[in-house]
């Protein structure tokens, strides 16, 4: 996730936080010592407030990195990659290939909410404890919101709506039964656009009376609906393209220019007559060295256009999306988050063979498509997966 910084890992597993980590963490320090605690312990200074939310807000952060943690631990016991965990402002994303059995999906997807729940237990019982021990009313009101909070996060977690973790238990139920991968995501899709509607429904009825968190709730029932809906176009396409080989897609031959062109030169002799918005660059041995986009080469100023280098302003090959003609085309698609780092440059034995670029997934994509509800299952393909916890 863009903006996102490395803050530590856990057995080997990178975590990130997302820059609105900080911002969802004071919100609920501020939650915490403004309105919680002052009516559960009155009468202490505002600094002893302001401490035991902050510190409150912190133990909610571990929380929320072990939610992850659960996925990425129970997927890599299963045999599944996982590449890292981001942190953000409605959770976490757990970036991993996607489970190859219906009962690897199921234990990934169910290990964070019941982590959650073991820990919203744990902290209140220990609540209780020092209650009973000590009569500490700060660490008692501190374990106890602490306790709530991973109680809530792990139960609403089990909504069965994608992407949160109870529509990946739904999916892999229905993946169970149904032998079909593709069908279980539109059904978890199809779910998690009702209850998102609902959520956002329930929030502004909440707003409307007066109670401002329902707001919150608007957003995130929004933000439900929103990525059950690109879920559902990504198992369409997945349907539409299971089993298609990366030579199928890709256009070829192939337009590309000289990177040690100028600017101005390679507008006018290669991109006039290309006819594309992005073409692959040659060094001067004929190897892939990159992609331009027609864009960036247009943004740059006309001062500068007769004495810079076209592989100045282009995409360097290290940073570019490569991949074999035999490969399946939904394999690499999905290692690369549901199309992201478009185009693709197609190579055999380093040399260019062709390009593969979102015109060309959308046209094999329409002339591969079957009606998804019309019990039609193509032969199977590859595999990856995002994973993402709100």
């Amino acid at each position: 996730m863009k903006g996102s910084i490395r803050i530590g890992s856990v057995r080997g597993v990178t975590v990130r936080a997302h820059w609105s980590v900080p911002l969802i963490m004071l919100f609920f320090a501020y939650g915490l010592a403004s309105r919680t605690l002052p009516r559960y312990t009155p009468g202490l200074a505002p600094a002893a407030y302001a401490v035991a939310g902050v510190a409150g807000a912190l133990l909610l952060l571990v929380s929320l990195v072990v939610h992850e943690a659960a996925h990425a631990l129970t997927a890599r016991r299963a045999g599944i990659a996982v590449r890292d965990v981001t942190l953000w402002a409605l959770g976490g994303l757990t970036r991993m290939d996607r489970p190859t059995t219906a009962r690897a999906a199921f234990a990934v997807a169910v290990s964070g909410p019941l982590a959650s729940l073991l820990l919203g237990g744990a902290a209140i019982g220990g609540s209780a404890a020092v209650d009973a021990a000590l009569g500490w009313r700060v660490p008692v009101a501190v374990l106890g919101w602490l306790g709530g909070t991973n109680v809530l996060l792990g139960v609403f977690n089990l909504l069965p709506a994608a992407p949160l973790d109870g529509g990946r238990v739904l999916q892999a139920v229905v993946w169970w039964r149904t032998r079909d991968r593709e069908r279980a995501q539109r059904a978890a899709g199809r779910s998690g656009q009702v209850v998102g509607i609902m959520l956002a429904l329930m929030g502004w009825v909440a707003f409307a009376r007066g109670v401002p968190g329902g707001l919150w709730l608007v957003v995130i029932g929004l933000f439900v609906t929103g990525t059950t809906a690109a879920e559902r176009r990504w198992a369409q396409l997945s349907t539409a393209l299971r089993g298609v080989r990366v030579t199928e897609a890709m256009t070829s031959p192939v337009i590309a220019g000289p990177d040690w062109l100028t600017v101005d030169r390679f507008l006018s002799e290669v991109a006039a007559q290309a006819g594309h918005a992005v073409l692959p660059l040659l060094d001067f041995e004929g190897r892939p060295s990159g992609v331009v986009r027609l864009n960036r080469l247009a943004a740059v100023p006309s001062g500068q256009r007769q004495s810079l280098r076209v592989r100045h302003v282009a995409t360097p090959l290290s940073q570019c999306t490569l991949a074999e003609p035999d490969e399946l085309l939904i394999s690499i698609l999905e290692r690369l988050g549901s199309g992201g780092g478009l185009p693709i440059l197609v190579m055999d034995g380093g040399r260019l063979r062709g390009i593969v670029t979102a015109h060309d997934i959308d046209r094999l994509s329409k002339r591969h498509t079957t009606d998804p509800d019309d019990g039609t299952t193509p032969p199977d393909g590859g595999v990856g997966h995002q994973g993402i916890d709100a």
